[in-house]
């Protein structure tokens, strides 16, 4: 097995997310960091601080230059981090001497790695933007077909009363409505630069510190955080805390499904193949739905300790945020595609999914017998009395509904005994998210 499921040459199109996966990478990395420097340059020779030709320069080259992510091996391993080695590697490869001296001008590392995070991170949330309207919309779609067909409604594995197969899928639907709500109003504190020099009072750049600060975040399209973030790391713990969020509604439709499936309720159409049974098809999607969400919670953990950084900077919770965040923004790109691919494979079985609401005893409509006969007498004595009709069915093996008319002839009990009187407000809660999903 690989140290990396996502780097796997393997498994990483099983677990992994070309698109997430190519914000990830090496170069992808160093891009971004260039792209700050570049930016950075602009801001300060807005403000006087650097000639403005070095910024041109520095600029131009910043969007231009390759630079291998091997030739900085040697040096990030003495220095723990790649920005050192970047700049040495940028400045020669500039051929300008002049302008070259004024790369960085005033910056720390911290400041470029965070913010060429934040640039690929904005591109981040906009997949997941993407992709959550994308399976909110499917799911939409089948609520909407499906809002009143009868379901068997199961309470701690065990079948309750009935409900519709429309409602069930809303409840899957509604949540990943709140968190894509959630996700935008975090956007605000997240996709912001970081500048403040080594110790966070942007010390080497003062008295126009603060006013480059406003100008790299408007020529990068970012938030001025007005303070140094250095050592503040509730943003990234929140978006992290986010991702385990929606991995884990995501993982309950998984889990939901995988029940139905395996009932014969719900058909999935594709699915992996076994080794030695040909006839089986297996729901290896919702599987990994669930495998995804499960390492999400781990992997948020350890993004939450992180918020522990000592001090006004802190290597090691940094290093922490290096080897977890990624795999989380990965595996929840992966997630989301899966949500909306799995919406547009799910085929119900009408006649399995009626069967398993009366197995022809009609034990599941005790409860609403109970509520009927309480209107005629004290409910204690009509839950008592159903109570013991429901243990006569089934030692008797006859359906309840004739117990009941045998035990109260005179009642009238309509079409009590039937799915779709027993739907109550299924049908609606699913017109209410189909609603909620198309106002998006």
């Amino acid at each position: 097995m690989p140290a990396s499921v996502f780097d796997s040459a393997y498994l990483h199109k099983f677990f992994g997310d070309k698109d997430l996966g190519a914000l990830f990478s090496d170069s992808a990395e160093l891009r971004a960091m260039l792209v700050v420097e570049g930016a950075l340059a602009k801001a300060q020779a807005s403000v006087g601080v650097i000639p403005e030709a070095a910024a041109e320069a520095i600029n131009k080259d910043a969007l231009s230059v390759t630079i291998d992510p091997g030739g900085l091996a040697d040096a990030t391993a003495t220095n723990g981090v790649l920005v050192p080695a970047l700049v040495a590697a940028f400045r020669k490869e500039m051929h300008n001497a002049e302008a070259a001296q004024y790369v960085h001008w005033g910056a720390t590392t911290q400041d470029i790695i965070d913010t060429g995070l934040v640039l690929r991170l904005r591109r981040v949330i906009a997949i997941y933007e993407d992709r959550l309207t994308a399976a909110i919309t499917g799911l939409a779609d089948l609520a909407d077909t499906h809002r009143a067909l009868p379901m068997a409604a199961r309470t701690w594995g065990v079948v309750a009363t009935p409900t519709s197969l429309g409602a069930v899928i809303a409840g899957w639907g509604g949540p990943l409505i709140r968190h894509l709500h959630r996700l935008r109003a975090l956007k605000s504190e997240l996709l912001i630069v970081s500048l403040s020099g080594a110790a966070g009072t942007l010390s080497a750049m003062e008295p126009e510190g603060t006013e480059i600060r406003a100008r790299l975040a408007e020529g990068l399209g970012l938030g001025d955080p007005g303070a140094s973030w250095h050592s503040t790391r509730d943003g990234m713990a929140a978006f992290a805390a986010w991702m385990a969020g929606v991995t884990g509604t995501m993982a309950k439709m998984g889990e939901d499904l995988q029940n139905m499936v395996r009932s014969g309720e719900i058909r999935l159409a594709g699915g992996g193949s076994s080794s030695t049974m040909p006839q089986k098809q297996n729901p290896v999607a919702l599987a990994l739905l669930t495998a995804l969400a499960r390492q999400m919670v781990g992997l948020s953990t350890n993004m939450t300790a992180a918020i522990q950084h000592r001090d006004q900077r802190d290597g090691a919770a940094w290093l922490v945020e290096w080897m977890t965040l990624p795999q989380m923004c990965i595996g929840t790109g992966k997630a989301v595609s899966m949500c909306a691919d799995i919406a547009g494979r799910i085929d119900p079985q009408p006649d399995t999914l009626r069967g398993a609401v009366d197995d022809g005893l009609g034990l599941i409509y005790a409860e609403a017998l109970s509520f009927h006969m309480a209107r005629l007498m004290p409910r204690p004595v009509a839950q008592a009395k159903v109570k013991e009709l429901c243990l006569q069915a089934n030692a008797m093996q006859s359906p309840l509904a004739n117990l009941a008319a045998r035990e109260w002839p005179d009642t009238e009990f309509g079409a009590l005994f039937t799915p779709e009187a027993q739907l109550a407000d299924a049908p609606s809660e699913a017109d209410r998210f189909v609603a909620a999903a198309r106002a998006l």
